[in-house]
């Protein structure tokens, strides 16, 4: 192997750099290494993880690097070096949430997605930087300071997954694992400029996973294209028993369809709400995407979804009061330790009335029952992933159009609540 190829193995793809572990042109420790290298460089600048393991993940990679010599080969992520999200239990490594409260909290036991990963033969290189929580959309976080953007350090990275978007981008592992109630792997996929996957509720298991709202939560794929993405769902996907939401259903080759093309795909666009209330370069983006799949044979459709606008609302209604009621206790006793952001909107979800959250997941089922009787007319929908460009870091408000300035949370929720409702998947690409 030249040199030169050996300094720039951590600009693969992950499908790229499975191939050469396939072929045994270049080892696991050699990958484990360059991607150490790479976090070393870009960490003082983007601060994406909270912990690195680079002893274990070293000793791990020359074990895989024994396993495959022997002839044992377990797929494309064997001995590729990947990073969660540090909400998921990792036996024996800190998992924090990004938190003060959880800050000494080192599980005995894997989450289900990071136990798969390992059966998969990944390689566990450290735990990415989140907002405190997962409760928020910035990844501005009080205890291990603000994660930024590769492509910009004076901007965000989004959130709450944004540690493992800006590890993705800045060629800091292979992939990542990111959590997803409200947008939060959508979003900093979007904003660093990688592939995040936001499953169906119940495709991926949520056991010993820090939850936000256990009704929206999910975990999923984050990576440097679509074909990465699909390789690491077909690993991490599928029913778990420990889990009492996890879907009973075959989990299929999410690889086999990725060349099919998309002529004659229907594709729905809500006119009046997803291209209502953007910044224009967020508009002329998406109107040029939509452009090119018409180009490749595919047909847009305007379609009307009636209640569509009480979206918002709802998703606040329930990401505040299901958070409150998994932290009630720490509130009490350790209010100190939370970041004010995160403990104000827990507060705030104590004061809902059982009323306005059974509201909220009524209008749930009416937006779901909406969207599948559109169904019948569309295959797949297109919206923007977020209204607005990256922000600087630290910014508390967004001005989207005609100089007024919104609230930061309030904004980002604006097109993503709609897939974490009606429980949906969704990808930002």
């Amino acid at each position: 192997m030249k040199q030169t190829a050996a300094r720039d193995l951590h600009q693969m793809s992950l499908l790229e750099a499975a191939q050469l572990v396939e072929k045994r042109k270049v080892s696991p420790l050699e990958l484990t290494d360059a991607v150490l290298k790479q976090i070393e460089r870009a960490e003082p600048k983007i601060n994406a993880f909270i912990t690195v393991v680079a002893d274990q993940a070293r000793a791990v990679a020359k074990a895989h690097e024994a396993m495959i010599a022997a002839g044992y080969y377990m797929g494309p992520l064997h001995g590729l070096p990947i990073a969660l999200k540090d909400n998921l239990y990792t036996k024996g490594i800190r998992s924090t949430a990004g938190s003060k409260v959880l800050g000494d909290f080192v599980p005995d036991e894997d989450a289900t997605v990071t136990a798969r990963l390992k059966a998969s033969g990944a390689v566990i290189v450290g735990k990415t930087n989140m907002h405190e929580f997962a409760w928020g959309g910035t990844t501005d976080n009080p205890h291990y300071g603000p994660t930024r953007n590769p492509w910009n350090p004076e901007r965000f990275p989004a959130g709450s997954s944004g540690g493992s978007g800006a590890a993705v981008a800045a060629r800091e592992c292979f992939g990542a694992i990111g959590t997803d109630t409200g947008g939060s792997i959508r979003l900093p996929s979007a904003v660093n400029g990688v592939t995040g996957i936001r499953p169906t509720i119940g495709r991926v298991s949520n056991y010993n996973i820090v939850p936000l709202a256990w009704s929206m939560d999910t975990a999923g794929p984050m990576t440097r294209t679509a074909a990465d993405c699909a390789a690491m769902f077909n690993v991490i996907a599928g029913h778990d028993p420990k889990d009492e939401a996890s879907a009973r259903v075959p989990v299929p080759d999410y690889m086999a369809q990725l060349n099919v093309g998309v002529g004659g795909l229907r594709i729905g666009v809500v006119p009046d709400y997803f291209f209502s209330h953007l910044q224009p370069a967020v508009h002329d983006a998406v109107r040029s995407a939509l452009k090119v799949l018409e180009g490749q044979k595919a047909q847009v459709v305007d379609v009307e979804i009636a209640n569509i606008q009480g979206n918002i609302s709802a998703q606040l209604t329930i990401e505040s009061a299901e958070p409150s009621t998994y932290h009630q206790h720490w509130l009490r006793t350790r209010p100190q330790d939370y970041g004010e952001d995160v403990r104000v909107l827990l507060e705030v979800g104590e004061m809902l009335l059982a009323t306005h959250y059974l509201q909220a997941q009524r209008y749930r089922t009416l937006l779901r029952h909406e969207f599948m009787e559109a169904f019948d007319d569309v295959d797949v929908f297109i919206c923007p992933t977020l209204p607005f460009v990256a922000t600087p870091v630290g910014a508390t408000s967004v001005v989207i159009e005609g100089g007024k300035e919104e609230d930061m949370l309030s904004a980002i929720m604006q097109y993503t609540g709609v897939p974490s409702l009606t429980g949906l998947p969704s990808m930002s690409v």
